[in-house]
């Protein structure tokens, strides 16, 4: 027996009313219900959550699915489209830290209410720049649903971050480096040969890892740069991990880096005892990150050298460029980097003494 609109007798002699939340993933009606002993109370509690979900709507939008559904298709929709490893990061992310916690809630109720939890949440096991990255790809996601008519606003654009300090570039000292590369030099089967690259280049151990022979031009003495060889999370639930040999990352990365007489001759020794088209290679594959940087590490104990990770030599090329008073373009375009400002925020500090040279200098013409 219906009495009066969307008020329904059930055969359990209860009512029961229903209200419109918004719109499924098939564009269906979502509906909310109530139940009472008597059409005049279940009239009662329908009244305002017809006018809550009406301003909602109003407010926030339409679609009721929830923040999964909305987030698997936005995967989906995304996927091919970036490079894997981003991809990989995406998924990741989103599974492990956002979805415990916001999978069943519907994209019209999303606000800034269940962004400042997630945030509480993320701050007690997180490091800040961890946070950083897993909120620029939730706001991705949302922006997504609003552009295509999902939600009217974003509701975490607002949410206040921790504040993202740069970490100050520590480089080997020149005492450290002479130390370590001495030690790297000695090596056998060319163990030493990834770290003395890295000093001599600046590149990046994943770059380090892709090189081919055939990417280095021994006439013209360059390195050309285009690939990278990572380990990555895993789509499989089976593993962990995953290994990916792809493109370079960005446009700027990219790049021909000049290689120096030194590093050409260290290179030219470790050729002839190399196998195959990789410049560092296991079995005929390239070797992995993970064991370049354990080689790093018994390498960086000869040296007795205190903890620095690998990523640290190539700070410390672009530091040793620097205080050889190089221009800042030429550096910014050896390392990869997007942009000069990406350089100079960088390695404010080891410029520090080229600044005081200018101030110096300029005393001295105006006294």
């Amino acid at each position: 027996m219906r009495k009066g609109e969307n008020i329904y007798l059930r055969k359990d002699g209860r009512w029961e009313g229903r209200y419109p939340k918004g719109r499924k993933v098939d564009g269906k009606i979502k509906y909310g219900y109530v139940y009472g002993k008597s059409y005049t109370e279940v009239r009662q509690r329908l009244f305002p959550l017809r006018i809550q979900y009406h301003t909602l709507q109003e407010i926030h939008g339409v679609s009721s699915e929830t923040f999964e559904e909305w987030t698997t298709q936005w995967l989906s929709d995304v996927n091919g489209k970036i490079k894997p490893s981003t991809f990989s990061s995406y998924y990741y992310k989103l599974s492990k830290y956002v979805l415990p916690l916001l999978r069943q809630v519907p994209l019209n109720e999303l606000s800034s209410v269940q962004g400042k939890a997630l945030l509480q949440e993320l701050q007690k096991k997180l490091a800040r720049s961890t946070i950083l990255v897993i909120f620029r790809i939730v706001n991705k996601c949302l922006n997504a649903a609003k552009k295509c008519g999902r939600i009217l606003s974003n509701p975490f654009s607002d949410i206040q971050l921790p504040k993202e300090k740069r970490s100050k570039v520590s480089a080997l000292t020149q005492f450290e480096q002479r130390q370590l590369m001495k030690i790297a030099r000695k090596e056998k089967k060319g163990r030493g040969i990834p770290a003395l690259l890295a000093l001599h280049s600046g590149m990046r151990i994943g770059e380090i890892a892709a090189l081919k022979w055939s990417d280095i031009d021994f006439d013209s003495r360059l390195i050309h740069v285009s690939h990278t060889y990572q380990r990555i999370g895993s789509l499989d639930s089976s593993k962990k991990t995953q290994l990916l040999f792809a493109d370079s990352k960005t446009e700027a990365s990219v790049r021909v880096i000049p290689m120096g007489r030194v590093l050409k001759k260290l290179l030219l020794v470790h050729r002839k005892q190399s196998k195959g088209v990789f410049v560092f290679s296991t079995n005929g594959q390239p070797c992995e990150p993970r064991l370049l940087t354990y080689h790093f590490h018994r390498l960086r104990k000869k040296a007795n050298l205190g903890w620095i990770h690998f990523h640290q030599l190539r700070h410390t090329f672009a530091t040793r460029c620097l205080e050889s008073k190089a221009d800042i373009s030429s550096v910014s375009a050896i390392l990869g980097h997007a942009s000069t400002q990406m350089t100079l925020d960088t390695y404010a500090n080891a410029m520090m003494e080229q600044r005081t040279q200018v101030i110096e200098k300029m005393e001295e013409w105006i006294s």
